[in-house]
């Protein structure tokens, strides 16, 4: 551990996602909601110790940069697990935040006042 507080992984990321650097679902965010799903199905003896730990950790609803502070991992590598537990159904998204933006004409009326001022 340097003395800064960072902590270096003896296993590289790309390592722990099998070489992939993108989760398989591009609407992961890191404010996206995650529970594990109860449904009495335990992960395959191939999955390894972060996903067992990743879904243990889910088992209350966890925003995904909430799990990955709780794993010390960064949230790019918790996506990429993750997209993989929400794949085989161990996880599900509990909401998928909408980011709707103004309509045109809306954001062209407060263009113009910001301008009159």
């Amino acid at each position: 551990m340097h003395s800064d507080g960072y902590r270096d992984h003896p296993v590289r990321s790309y390592v722990l996602t099998g070489g992939r650097a993108h989760p398989t679902r591009n609407t992961l965010r890191p404010e996206t909601l995650l529970r594990a799903v109860d449904d009495g199905r335990e992960l395959p003896g191939s999955a390894g110790r972060h996903e067992r730990t990743l879904l243990r950790t889910c088992r209350g609803t966890l925003a995904l940069a909430e799990l990955a502070a709780h794993v010390r991992l960064p949230v790019s590598l918790v996506a990429v697990l993750v997209s993989d537990l929400v794949d085989g159904g161990y996880l599900a998204v509990l909401s998928t935040p909408v980011h709707d933006l103004p309509a045109t004409d809306l954001l062209e009326e407060v263009l113009d006042g910001l301008r009159r001022l």
